[in-house]
């Protein structure tokens, strides 16, 4: 057993068989101070206080004071582009929105063509450096999701950039087939959504979850229902909804029993009536609220309805160029008025939660892998919230 000891605090305590924390209980966690951890073949198999420190002749680790607590959990990213897109971000800047630069032919047709055109090994290297920097502050698990292919050969490309990425590094990684991105070149609306319905068979050769980007100038929720109904023996669903508009992507996520839906930027009571009682994660992405100054999801209203909430990055590179989820959390605090053990909560276990992983990551609790931040003396969940640029970090453990 290798043992953490001198822990100033441990954080993110969780009993056995919690998957995911809802209303009152996500501004709850378990904490011990001044205590230890065993760890055996990767996993945690005991804590407690150093009053009764087991087997100190064993391999240890002497946490100097510091916090101990769960790595990140990113259920959202499309962290695998190739190239950047920096000159939107000038568009940005003078004026144009979102949905003005797709028209255009910009933003996810930009990526899609950029992607086309790089070889999948040069992709690979450029995605691998991203998740890299993703564990570095922190991330031990994250969802990628396809999406910037748009055609069969592109989009399987992707999927395998991202299956590589899961068998290069300690993280764990889960894919994500998002065809429904937006309506590939060369093709009509409805040619392009009998696409993504054909490519469904192949995908599920590498993706754990299927996508539809259900919005506003995107796909319907009949488009969606036709692809979640094709594949609802192949793929769990997962939905991004209402980042543009009251879309009803979340009533036929739910309908499809979507393991989440987010973005959830714009809401009503509607949205937040259809979830309750279901096994989806509402889950939102403020970073994408940051950077496009869109309306910050009503994290605080779907708590107070009993609801719980994840946060992620949404790392991507037109809307979202960041995978640092200590700045997610410290969003979560400052702009969505949630507490920093809300906050934390949301980007630890309930985010494994809604890419499922929530068995094995987001908390500390007996059985679950040893996915840990080590960080230097002095830090609490506050802390890393309210001083969200100093570096805190000591060590990463996977």
């Amino acid at each position: 057993m290798k043992l953490i000891y001198n822990i100033g605090l441990l954080a993110g305590i969780q009993p056995e068989g919690v998957l995911r924390v809802e209303g009152e209980a996500q501004g709850k966690t378990g904490v011990l101070e001044n205590a230890w951890l065993g760890i055996e073949d990767g996993r945690i198999v005991d804590f407690g206080t150093n009053a009764v420190i087991p087997g100190s002749d064993r391999e240890s680790l002497d946490a100097q004071g510091g916090m101990v607590m769960p790595g990140f959990c990113d259920s959202h990213t499309h962290v695998v582009y190739a190239g950047s897109r920096d000159g939107e971000f000038l568009d940005k800047i003078n004026g144009l929105s979102y949905e003005e630069i797709a028209a255009r032919g910009g933003g996810i047709l930009n990526s899609a063509d950029l992607l086309h055109r790089t070889s999948e090994e040069d992709l690979y290297t450029q995605s691998l450096r991203r998740v890299e920097e993703m564990m570095a502050k922190g991330t031990v698990a994250l969802e990628i999701k396809s999406g910037y292919g748009l055609n069969p050969a592109d989009e399987l490309k992707m999927l395998r950039v991202i299956r590589r990425i899961g068998e290069s590094v300690p993280a764990t990684v889960k894919s994500t087939f998002l065809g429904a991105h937006a309506v590939g070149r060369g093709y009509t609306h409805e040619e392009y959504v009998q696409a993504v319905i054909d490519m469904l068979p192949q995908a599920a050769e590498y993706a754990d979850f299927v996508d539809v980007f259900c919005d506003e100038g995107f796909f319907t929720v009949e488009d969606t229902d036709r692809i979640l109904e094709a594949a609802k023996h192949l793929l769990t669903p997962k939905i991004h909804a209402n980042e543009l508009a009251v879309s009803g992507g979340v009533q036929v996520g739910v309908k499809h029993m979507a393991l989440s839906v987010d973005h959830l930027e714009r809401t009503t009571e509607a949205e937040i009536s259809a979830l309750k009682g279901t096994r989806t994660m509402p889950t939102m992405l403020p970073g994408s609220s940051f950077f496009l100054g869109l309306p910050y999801g009503k994290a605080k209203e779907f708590l107070k309805a009993g609801l719980g909430v994840a946060l992620a990055s949404d790392y991507n590179p037109g809307s979202s160029p960041s995978g640092d989820m200590r700045f997610v959390m410290a969003q979560g605090c400052i702009k969505m008025r949630l507490t920093p053990v809300e906050a934390f909560n949301a980007v630890t276990l309930n985010s494994a939660y809604a890419m499922g992983v929530s068995r094995d990551y987001g908390s500390i609790t007996r059985g679950k892998k040893a996915a840990l931040i080590l960080t230097e003396p002095g830090w609490d969940l506050t802390k890393i919230a309210y001083q969200y640029q100093t570096p805190f970090i000591r060590q990463v453990l996977l």
